[in-house]
């Protein structure tokens, strides 16, 4: 090729290689303007790069809310959880599984053989289940010090209950969620779980390539939740756990719970129910909170509210005379307690000390009347709900359509109420007419500024009787708690005065009709101390107690009723001595019996019971003899009057205190079976008696109130 030809295509060459460059350059340049105008490169936004590799973010977590007790006791709070995660493949996974086995069981609630189970599994990683996803910091150290390779551990939150089971059915639980957030899943967590709840923050900042901050930083602070005080005390709530805690463990009971209240304010200072749960480990499987959840007959407790109409409508004679024993509404018999035998003729007065059904049956038909007895069950609210301000408050029933039920409802059966509905109701008793409404949260505050944002007062929402009217009722309550006749007298505290109804409730079985045997029953008690001015309103109640032979429901319970009482007594500083009045109440209940003897057996029983005295006329004619003549002896009590042809009177219901007596009077010996109440004699009634005559008597011990098995029960 010549140079000219050669020289020719240098040059195009050339040329064509600076027409690559410049074509190259200016896509280049169209790209870079491209990139310069869109800000994106390969569909990402090239600012959105820019600013995850320069601006940093980072997360503030925020504290749930703290429950305290009303003296600022925690009852619940967060803390710092871990995860324990074992590596079975990797880098440094477990080597020796049967050691890490073995040690770990001496941590974790798992045996050697559960943790082989997951260490042997054919995975990357494994986790251990609910048994390891909570561990404490120290359970975390413990794991740390034990040098095994394979094990890690990642951090969250939980919830700690430092009390474990106290006041679980009150306070509830939370739980961390999916998303590592805690959200209360049961009792006041879940009610006030919008107060509790924390509110993460964040902090943003620039950094440079190395992550070193420079700039302003951006922080967006976490807002922590709000801190609840409850009114519950935690030395009162320890003394109802402990005592309830002991009962159940030794009674077994189905159910057992137990409520102390402040009469003058509605404050609950403790509440318990059994079985329970701790809220740390959350093995729960019954998701009711009884004493305000768990509507249910009663029994003679709801005596104390027919009383109170009865007294405050001025219709009650404590002193008049009744016919215990049955009372029939239509066809339907009411039986007295001892079998239907009552015991004889008495006052009212000795029928609320005995539990008589009969009496409250009068009172509510023949004294009151029903329209006036009803009023009052409106004026105690038992048609209604409390209102407190715990979730799941149960809803009851007022049987109040035929007769039958509304004479039932009067001494607690066929209608149910709560247990929150009897302490509502009581504190009418306990404070002088006035009723409290009950309440658990006393307020809520803001933490950092102490702000209260929340603040709850007392509130009486009636006052169904008068000053008056209640202080006559627990001087009467006082007496079934004093009096040897009284149903109350294990519930007596030394040192301190006691007003109290002890209840009994059948159970309803599934058949419709009521469970037999003398350990199905819901046996309870609502008692206040000290009487003249109650500071204290305690009920408790158990279902279903395995008892001895030589035992009654009233043993579990007043157990529980004393130790709480009077340790809650001592610890807020009443003195005994404050409270006097049980020998003074004594005294007033005395009366020396009239010598009568000579007199005629009609003017003489006149006397008798003017004096508020039981005569037992047993002849004709003069008084011959008689029984405690110039002793000091207990209204109402029985005296003999001996005349001329004597005869044998019924016994049925007597004490053998009251067959002895008469025995010595009649001069007849007296040969016993059994235990407690008179339910059958040998001698029958009428039958005249000779010197020297044997009677045989059958001795049944007494059960508390029912009715009869005739009244069905509720809902049925």
């Amino acid at each position: 090729m010549n140079t000219q030809a050669r020289k020719f295509h240098m040059n195009r060459g050339a040329g064509c290689l600076a027409a690559f460059f410049c074509l190259l350059f200016f896509i280049l340049v169209v790209r870079f303007l491209y990139i310069q105008i869109g800000k994106e490169a390969y569909g990402e936004s090239l600012e959105a790069l820019a600013a995850a590799k320069h601006n940093q973010e980072g997360s503030i977590t925020g504290v749930r809310g703290k429950i305290y007790d009303q003296h600022g006791e925690v009852l619940a709070q967060d803390a710092s959880s871990y995860k324990l995660i074992a590596m079975l493949k990797g880098d440094e996974p477990i080597k020796n599984k049967e050691k890490t086995a073995e040690k770990l069981a001496t941590v974790l609630p798992l045996r050697k053989e559960e943790i082989l189970n997951y260490l042997n599994k054919p995975l990357y990683q494994v986790e251990f289940g609910a048994a390891a996803n909570n561990l404490t910091a120290e359970q975390k150290e413990q794991i740390e010090n034990m040098k095994l390779q394979g094990l890690r551990f990642t951090e969250g939150k939980t919830r700690v209950y430092p009390n474990g089971d106290f006041a679980s059915y009150v306070i509830g639980y939370a739980k961390a969620e999916e998303n590592k957030k805690l959200k209360g899943q049961f009792g006041l967590e879940r009610s006030l779980d919008k107060e509790l709840q924390a509110e993460n923050g964040k902090v943003a900042y620039k950094g440079d390539s190395r992550g070193l901050a420079y700039g302003k930083e951006h922080v967006v602070p976490a807002k922590n939740g709000n801190d609840v005080y409850l009114t519950l005390d935690q030395r009162i709530q320890s003394f109802l756990e402990e005592a309830m805690n002991k009962a159940a463990k030794q009674y077994e009971p189905s159910m057992l719970l137990g409520i102390v209240a402040d009469p003058k304010t509605g404050k609950i200072l403790a509440m318990s129910s059994k079985p329970s749960y701790d809220p740390n480990k959350r093995n729960i499987s019954y998701f009711l909170n009884d004493p305000v959840s768990y509507a249910y007959e009663p029994g003679s407790t709801m005596k104390i509210f027919t009383l109170a109409a009865a007294i405050n409508e001025g219709v009650y004679n404590g002193q008049a005379f009744y016919q215990s024993g049955r009372y029939y509404v239509g066809k339907i018999p009411i039986r007295d307690h001892n079998g239907g035998y009552g015991w004889g003729s008495i006052t009212f007065d000795e029928g609320v000390q005995r539990s008589s059904n009969v009496a409250f049956a009068i009172l509510a038909q023949n004294s009151l009347g029903f329209d006036k007895y009803n009023q009052y069950l409106h004026k105690f609210h038992l048609y209604e709900k409390t209102g407190i301000d715990l979730p799941g408050e149960g809803k009851n029933t007022i049987l109040f359509d035929k007769d039958i039920q509304k004479i039932t409802t009067a001494f607690g059966q066929g209608s149910t109420v709560t247990p929150i509905q009897q302490i509502q109701a009581a504190t009418a008793i306990a404070n002088n007419g006035k009723m409290m409404k009950p309440y658990v949260i006393d307020k809520i505050v803001e933490p950092g500024t102490n702000k209260v944002l929340r603040q709850t007062t007392p509130e009486e929402v009636g006052q169904p009787i008068t000053a008056e009217s209640a202080l006559k009722v627990r001087q009467l309550l006082e007496t079934v708690v004093t009096s040897p006749k009284g149903t109350g007298t294990l519930y007596k505290i030394d040192g301190y005065s006691v007003a109290g109804k002890t209840g009994t409730a059948q159970i309803p079985g599934k058949d419709g009709k009521y469970m037999s045997g003398r350990e199905n029953y819901i046996f309870s008690f609502l008692g206040m101390a000290p009487v003249e001015k109650p500071e204290l309103l305690v009920y408790v109640a158990i279902k279903q107690p395995k008892l001895k032979d030589t035992e009654f429901g009233a043993t579990p319970l007043s157990d529980i009723f004393k130790s709480v009482t009077k340790n809650s007594l001592q610890y807020l500083q009443i003195k005994p001595s404050q409270v006097k009045d049980v020998k003074q109440l004594a005294k007033r209940e005395n009366v020396r019996v009239p010598d009568v003897q000579g007199q005629a057996m009609a003017a003489a029983k006149l006397l008798l019971e003017k004096e508020g005295l039981r005569p037992i006329v047993l002849g004709k004619d003069k008084v011959v003899s008689q029984s405690s003549a110039g002793r000091d002896v207990l209204k109402g009590d029985k005296v003999f009057l001996l005349g001329t042809e004597n005869k044998m009177p019924n016994v049925g219901g007597w004490s053998i205190r009251d067959v002895m007596s008469l025995a010595d009077l009649l001069g007849i010996q007296v040969k016993v079976s059994g235990s407690g109440y008179v339910t059958e004699q040998s001698i029958a009634e009428g039958t005249v008696v000779q010197n020297g005559a044997i009677l045989e008597v059958k001795l049944v011990p007494p059960i508390e109130p029912q009715a009869s098995e005739e009244v069905p029960p509720a809902g049925t």
